[in-house]
């Protein structure tokens, strides 16, 4: 007797199991991402958000372009050479003209002269320079820097005493000389310290215009009753105070006395 038993053939899947998986899951992720698309196409609200959304998107990364562009792009593109404008000359050309020649031979004389006059201003004598609106100095020997500091120079204050007569105490500027050096100074009073003082203004001679010890141990003149001098009033160095003359500490101007001679250059600027 036969075995009447039936077989249901069923088709077999053929092929690569990797490639056969690769495309089963495409398939899967295909019908997935349809699915949430109708979704989308069906929800009105959902689909003017991410209108919205893209709108936005799109409008910042348009401006961060343009910011990038005008900021970098826009430089570099005028920096190309434009090969249609402008001619090239040749140091051979600019050699034969004759209004370069010119030029060039003012420009060396220029120079020439400014040589000359750095070389007289900076001579090996010591000699120093003094900064009114830093209020600071600088001491040069055999044209090197050997101190600066702090100093004092006029307040340009103005005091007016009874009719025309009025006093504006700045320190001058420009080129100065030593003119002589005092250990020990003594202060002989002008007219305008009783003035400010509201003192009656004794005769040229008299004691009460002498005061000792309120110019430190050094001076040294400049000329029309300019100083180089100490002070008491350490406190205000660096300040515009003085009357004029030009103060400094005890230890500064003791160095400056010893370096700077008779005749020596003072500049004043």
């Amino acid at each position: 007797m036969e075995n009447n038993e039936i077989f249901e053939n069923k088709e077999q899947p053929t092929g690569d199991p990797k490639k056969l998986l690769t495309e089963q899951v495409f398939n899967e992720v295909k019908n997935i991402l349809k699915v949430y698309w109708q979704k989308i196409l069906n929800n009105s609200s959902l689909r003017l958000t991410i209108r919205k959304f893209l709108i936005y998107f799109v409008t910042i990364v348009t401006i961060i372009f343009a910011f990038v562009y005008i900021i970098y792009m826009v430089p570099l593109l005028q920096e190309i050479p434009n090969p249609g404008k402008g001619s090239s000359v040749t140091s051979g050309e600019f050699a034969r003209d004759a209004a370069y020649q010119k030029e060039i031979a003012s420009m060396t004389r220029d120079i020439q002269r400014m040589n000359r006059k750095y070389i007289a201003y900076t001579s090996g004598q010591s000699y120093i320079i003094i900064n009114t609106t830093e209020n600071r100095f600088f001491l040069y020997r055999n044209k090197k820097l050997v101190r600066e500091g702090f100093c004092s120079s006029g307040s340009y204050t103005l005091l007016q005493a009874e009719g025309d007569k009025h006093w504006i105490f700045k320190t001058p500027k420009g080129k100065y000389r030593i003119l002589s050096k005092t250990t020990n100074p003594v202060w002989k009073k002008p007219d305008w310290a009783f003035v400010e003082e509201g003192l009656p203004i004794p005769p040229m001679g008299h004691s009460s215009r002498y005061e000792y010890g309120v110019l430190g141990d050094y001076s040294l003149a400049i000329g029309d009753g300019y100083l180089i001098h100490g002070t008491l009033y350490k406190r205000f160095l660096g300040m515009p105070v003085t009357h004029g003359c030009v103060r400094l500490n005890d230890e500064d101007l003791e160095v400056i006395y010893n370096t700077l001679s008779i005749g020596s250059k003072v500049y004043i600027f």
